[in-house]
C-alpha cells in the first residue's frame, strides 16, 4: 500500500489523499470478467473519463462485452424465431443471476462494443422482444435513456440502455449497504431524513429529527450513534420511503430493492463509533458529505483516508448549494477534484449533472474503482435530489452471485454488533451474518467470553430492516431475537457461529501495518485500540519485528497481544488501529490461538 495515504490522516494542512492501491476493490459488480478484459475496460474507462470529467458527451464505443457479468449487448431483437426467443430468455435469466436481480441491456451496440444504432421502427420492434422475454422471467423493465449516434447513414439511429430487475426467488428484495461520512455540520442526518421521509427539509435540520436515537442529540444536532435508515425502489425504477408507507414493513412490502443507510458520526470525539460503524456492517459503498460553504474542512479528509484504506468505493455529496453562489459551490468541486487526482488518490472525479450523467456514473462507478461521482444538491430546495435517486435506483450489488453462492455454502457466522433487552421479547442482537445461512430455531454457539469459552443458544426470531424474515442469508444484516439467554454473558464483537465450526480464539496475533501517521515513534510497549470487523479492544505492541521503532509512512510485520479478553479472528482480515493521532492500517498475517498461550506475569511486567 502506498506510504502516501498517511498525508490524509496527518494535520489538517496536508494535501495527500489516499493510497494508489487503497481504492481498488476485488469485484466489478458486474460478475467476474477476465484479468485482461478487466484492466482493458478500466484503462478505458479511465482514458474517457479524463478526456473529459463531465460524461454527457458520449463515446462511439463501449469496452467489449464480458460473458461473465450482468451487462448484454444486443444489435437487434427484431421478431426472433421460437428458438431464438427461448435461448434469448435463458440468457436474460443467465444475466440476472449474475447481477444478483438485476441486467443492464444495450440496444443496438455490437458484441465488441461499437454503437450502431437501429431505426424508429427497429428499436420498437427490439424493445417489444425485450418486454415479452422479461415477461417470461418474471421481471420488470425500464428504459434508462435513448440516444442518437453518429453512424453512416442518412436515416437517424438510435441506441437504448434497459434496465431489467427481478427479485431472486430465495430473497424478498434486493439490498445495498451504504455508510454515510463526513464532518460534523455538513448535512448528512438531513440529507438522509430527505431521502427516507421523502419531505424537504425547513433549513433549521426538522428532517433530521427522526433520525436522532438520544436526547443530546435532538438538542445539539450532532449524531453521536450508528442509526440506520432505509430507501426502497420498486420494480419500475419508483421511489418508496415514508411518505407513501406508515411503517418500514409496508416500504419492504412494495421495494424490490433497499438502500439501507448506515448514518455515522461526523465529530472527532465520535471517531471510534465512526470507524465502527466501516469495519463492522461491512458497507456496500460510502458517501462522503461535503458542506458547499465550508468545503473539505475537519474529519472530512480523514473520513475520506478511512473509506480507501478499507477499500470501500466512494461518492461524493456536497450539499447545502442553496447557502451559497454558484462560484461557491464550484470552487468546493474544483477542490475536490484536486484532492481526488491527487498521485496518493488516484481518483477519476465524474461531476453529475444531469439524468445521463447519473446513470453513467452508477454504471461506471460500479465497473472502475477508480471513478468517483460528485453529486451537488440541496436538501432544502431538493436541487439534484432526483439525481442521486437515480444513481441509487441503477447502482448494483459489487459482489456476484458466485462469491455469493461461495460464502452461503460455508458454516454459519453471525458477527455481533448491537445488544438490546426488547420487552417480551427478550435479548436481541444486531449484525451482519459473514457467512452460512441462518435460519429461524437454529443452534448457534456465542463467544469468546473473557475465559475463551463459548454458550449454546437458540435463534428465536429474524428481523431485516425492520420486518420478519425466516431465512438470513451471507452479507445480510439483521436482528436476531435470542429469548431469555442472559444479556451479561454478551458483548459487542462477539461471533454467533455453527457449533461444528472450530474457531480460532487468540490473544496474540501479528499483523502487517503501515503505520499512516503518528507524532512520535511507534515501539514496543506502545498500546492502541485495534478494529479488526466488529472487535474493538485495546492492545499492546509485545514486539516490532526487524525494527526497534516505526516512524509515519513505514512498514513492519507487528505482534500485538489484547489487554481484556480473548478475540475471534481471521487471517488477511483488516485491520486498522488509532491511538490518539496515531493512526494505522493493515492485515492479520498470523495468529496464536488461545490453548497454545497463556499470558503470563514476567511478559506482563516486560510489556
Amino acid at each position: 500500500m502506498d506510504t502516501r495515504v498517511s498525508e490524509l490522516f496527518g494535520s489538517g494542512t496536508a494535501q495527500g489523499s489516499g493510497s494508489q492501491g487503497a481504492g481498488s476493490n476485488t469485484g466489478n459488480g458486474h460478475g467476474v470478467a477476465p484479468k485482461k478484459a478487466c484492466a482493458k475496460n478500466n484503462k478505458k474507462a479511465k482514458a474517457r473519463a479524463s478526456r473529459n470529467f463531465k460524461p454527457s458527451n458520449n463515446p462511439p464505443y463501449l469496452p467489449p462485452e464480458a460473458e461473465e457479468g450482468n451487462i448484454e449487448y444486443k444489435l437487434k431483437l427484431v421478431n426472433p424465431t421460437q428458438y431464438r426467443f427461448e435461448h434469448l430468455v435463458t440468457q436474460m435469466k443467465w444475466r440476472l443471476q449474475e447481477g444478483r436481480g438485476e441486467a443492464v441491456y444495450q440496444i443496438g451496440v455490437e458484441d465488441n462494443g461499437m454503437l450502431v444504432g437501429l431505426t424508429e421502427e427497429d428499436m420498437r420492434a427490439s424493445l417489444k422482444t425485450l418486454h415479452r422475454m422479461a415477461e417470461k422471467v418474471g421481471a420488470d423493465i425500464t428504459v434508462l435513456r435513448e440516444r442518437e449516434v453518429d453512424y453512416d447513414s442518412d436515416v437517424p439511429r438510435r441506441i437504448a440502455e434497459v434496465l431489467i430487475r427481478k427479485v431472486p426467488d430465495d430473497q424478498q428484495f434486493l439490498d445495498l449497504r451504504v455508510a454515510v461520512l463526513g464532518n460534523v455540520d455538513s448535512g448528512k442526518s438531513t440529507l438522509l431524513g430527505v431521502l427516507t421521509q421523502g419531505e424537504l427539509d425547513n433549513g433549521r435540520g426538522r428532517a433530521r429529527l427522526n433520525l436522532f436515537r438520544h436526547l443530546h442529540e435532538i438538542q445539539t444536532g450532532r449524531t453521536s450513534s450508528i442509526s440506520f435508515e432505509i430507501l426502497g425502489f420498486n420494480s419500475k425504477g419508483e421511489v418508496v420511503n415514508y411518505s407513501e408507507s406508515r411503517t418500514a414493513e409496508e416500504i419492504c412490502e412494495s421495494a424490490s430493492k433497499m438502500i439501507t443507510f448506515i448514518d455515522l458520526a461526523g465529530h472527532h470525539k465520535y471517531l471510534k463509533t465512526t470507524i465502527f460503524g466501516l469495519t463492522s456492517y461491512c458497507p456496500d459503498f460510502a458517501m462522503l458529505v461535503v458542506s458547499a460553504n465550508t468545503g473539505i474542512a475537519g474529519t472530512t479528509r480523514e473520513h475520506l483516508g478511512l473509506a480507501m484504506a478499507l477499500k470501500v468505493p466512494i461518492f461524493i455529496v456536497v450539499s447545502k448549494v442553496d447557502l451559497c453562489t454558484r462560484a461557491t459551490v464550484e470552487r468546493t468541486v474544483r477542490q475536490l477534484e484536486r484532492v481526488l487526482k491527487q498521485p496518493g488518490c488516484n481518483k477519476v472525479p465524474l461531476v453529475v449533472g444531469s439524468t445521463d450523467d447519473a446513470v453513467t456514473a452508477a454504471q461506471q462507478f460500479a465497473q472502475s474503482p477508480s471513478i468517483t461521482p460528485i453529486f451537488t444538491l440541496s436538501s432544502v430546495t431538493g436541487e439534484s435530489l432526483d439525481l442521486l435517486k437515480v444513481f441509487f435506483n441503477i447502482i448494483p450489488p459489487l459482489s456476484n452471485s458466485k462469491e455469493q453462492e461461495e460464502l452461503m455454502q460455508q458454516l454459519t457466522e453471525f458477527q455481533v454488533d448491537e445488544i438490546y433487552t426488547v420487552p417480551e421479547v427478550g435479548t436481541v442482537v444486531g449484525g451482519t451474518l459473514y457467512s452460512g445461512i441462518c435460519r429461524e430455531g437454529e443452534q448457534l454457539v456465542v463467544g469468546p467470553t473473557d475465559s475463551g469459552q463459548f454458550h449454546k443458544l437458540t435463534v428465536g426470531s429474524i428481523q431485516r430492516n425492520r420486518s420478519a424474515c425466516r431465512v438470513l442469508r451471507a452479507g445480510q444484516a439483521a436482528t436476531l431475537a435470542l429469548g431469555d439467554f442472559d444479556r451479561s454473558l454478551l458483548r459487542k464483537g462477539m461471533v454467533m457461529v455453527s457449533p461444528e465450526m472450530d474457531p480460532t480464539i487468540c490473544w496474540l496475533f501479528e499483523a502487517e501495518i503501515v503505520l499512516l501517521f503518528h507524532a512520535k515513534t511507534f515501539h514496543k510497549g506502545f498500546q492502541v485500540t485495534v478494529h479488526v470487523g466488529n472487535v474493538r479492544q485495546t492492545a499492546i505492541v509485545v514486539a516490532v519485528h526487524g525494527k526497534e521503532e516505526l516512524r509515519t509512512g513505514e512498514k513492519a510485520v507487528v505482534r500485538f497481544r489484547f489487554i481484556k479478553h480473548p478475540e475471534y479472528l481471521k487471517v488477511g482480515a483488516k485491520l486498522l488501529f488509532r491511538e490518539g493521532v496515531t493512526k494505522g492500517i493493515g492485515h492479520v498475517t498470523k495468529l496464536q490461538p488461545v490453548a497454545h498461550y497463556q499470558p503470563s506475569h514476567s511478559e506482563d511486567d516486560e510489556a
